[in-house]
């Protein structure tokens, strides 16, 4: 069996592999080039390609999405690092009215092709201002890509759709998956974006994930099991393109549905996938929809009260069994 390799170092390869492809392909961020990045995703990427095309900015999230728009609109594939998602808050004019609307109001004369990569979510204690999960916010905005991996292979894969995509891509790393190990990606890896997997087959509940919360999704199918629930998992991988068909047709099968998200309730994606579940899947359910998510509060510091706020196995494990059992 090949050696595992760690979401964080999967990071690194992915980018590493797009820049020895694509000499227009840069980065830019803060401490990425010799420091190797805060999470160190972007190690040996600096000793490899240098300070031409490994750029450490200033603390300024406004200048790093900025000069990453001017790179794309002038021939690069700019890759930019905003060190937490949290901080996108700071950039958002760029993020939200500026880079996604180029190529529309020039009539696709000009594209931004780039990439901002960001850690992105909570379960590590880091805080209300450092643990969000936002993908919420970029779903809101008509011209943005999402990307959310959960596995080493799909980070790698994903970064080579991303970084070829000529539209902007926001690519959400998961903080707590950093250290999580898995398969390394083969070769010439390519991952389509707006493909879910089906990462578990089941007959009982379809159950859909995203980023963090596949793992999770997967203990508690492991756990049902046990009880003779048989759960599908769906790890969706992107949510702009949405791979709605992968949804609905396991819906179909298993005549029940469970979201599970880290993003807050009140906005969270999860409210997507079930109104279109509900809007062209309706005939096929047994039972209501059912979504896990973060509670509306600012995330807390001590673990015990995060994890009374973000989801868990046990309230997965809860929510899949009353579904089955409707």
């Amino acid at each position: 069996m090949a050696d595992l390799t760690t979401y964080r170092e999967a990071v690194a390869e992915g980018i590493a592999r797009e820049m020895r492809r694509d000499g227009t392909v840069v980065c830019l961020g803060e401490d990425i080039g010799a420091a190797g990045g805060v999470f160190k995703t972007t190690v040996g990427l600096f000793e490899e390609f240098g300070p031409t095309r490994v750029w450490d900015t200033p603390i300024s999230e406004q200048a790093i999405v900025g000069a990453a728009m001017g790179a794309a609109m002038t021939g690069m594939r700019p890759v930019a690092e905003i060190m937490f998602s949290d901080f996108l808050a700071c950039c958002w004019d760029y993020l939200a009215n500026e880079i996604p609307k180029v190529r529309y109001m020039t009539g696709g004369q000009v594209t931004v092709p780039l990439v901002v990569r960001t850690a992105n979510g909570g379960g590590l204690g880091f805080g209300a201002q450092h643990s969000q999960a936002v993908e919420n916010w970029a779903l809101t905005v008509p011209g943005l890509k999402i990307v959310a991996p959960s596995t080493p292979a799909d980070v790698v894969g994903l970064m080579a759709s991303a970084i070829r995509s000529d539209d902007p891509v926001v690519f959400f790393e998961h903080k707590g998956l950093f250290a999580a190990k898995g398969a390394p990606a083969p070769p010439d890896h390519v991952v389509p974006l707006g493909e879910a997997a089906v990462v578990r087959e089941g007959s009982d509940v379809t159950l859909c994930a995203l980023a963090s919360t596949v793992p999770l999704a997967l203990t508690a199918a492991e756990a049902l099991a046990k009880d003779g629930i048989s759960v599908e998992v769906i790890d969706l991988r992107c949510l702009i393109p949405l791979d709605m068909a992968t949804v609905l047709a396991s819906v179909a099968k298993t005549s029940r549905l469970v979201v599970v998200e880290e993003n807050p309730y009140q906005g969270g994606w999860g409210g997507t996938v079930v109104s279109i579940v509900a809007d062209e899947g309706f005939e096929t359910l047994d039972a209501p929809i059912r979504r896990v998510a973060a509670e509306n509060v600012p995330l807390p510091f001590a673990d015990t009260l995060e994890d009374r706020v973000i989801p868990t196995v046990d309230k997965v494990v809860t929510v899949v069994r009353k579904t089955a059992e409707y």
